[in-house]
């Protein structure tokens, strides 16, 4: 799921790395956001959303669409990393909720526990595949938050996807 080229790099350029793909990939750097923190472990990774003429909505707040699309991604690539070339990992589902404007700087924070990557690796002992919901709030820097993103991301064992999907991929 990851370049392997990726894999073989120190866990300080790999960090960098995950950010400047994010960074200079066309369809996030469309959202208006930015990742400006990834680490080492590539368990954390906080993106940044500004208010700007990009990203602004017709009443001058931040657009629902921006905040929705930056938190696109994050998890799955945070998985395969933590969980190596034998899975399968993908955005399934999301929603959003809007709880206030955002007329500053907004900012997402993406965690993944050593203890959820244990959880995950025990429950797919038991069964080949299953989901798992992860919220990201997205606040300014008085840690007010204004949006919550529900993300639901599928996890599967790599030999037991292409059975089911029915052929080798």
């Amino acid at each position: 799921m990851k370049p392997a080229w990726l894999a073989r790099l120190s866990p300080s350029w790999r960090a960098r790395m995950v950010r400047l793909g994010f960074n200079f990939h066309p369809a996030f750097r469309g959202t208006g956001g930015r990742v400006v923190h990834v680490a080492k472990d590539l368990r954390h990774i906080r993106i940044r959303l500004a208010l700007s003429w990009k990203t602004r909505n017709i009443v001058g707040s931040l657009y629902g669409g921006s905040l929705f699309a930056i938190t696109d991604g994050a998890h799955p690539m945070m998985l395969m990393a933590a969980l190596g070339d034998n899975y399968i990992v993908w955005d399934k589902a999301a929603s959003i909720r809007y709880r206030k404007p955002g007329y500053t700087t907004l900012y997402g924070d993406f965690v993944l526990r050593k203890e959820e990557i244990a959880e995950i690796r025990a429950a797919l002992l038991d069964v080949p595949e299953l989901e798992r919901t992860f919220l990201v709030e997205l606040k300014d820097e008085q840690g007010t938050v204004h949006t919550i993103v529900e993300r639901t991301v599928y996890i599967a064992e790599k030999n037991y996807y292409r059975q089911k999907a029915g052929g080798d991929k």
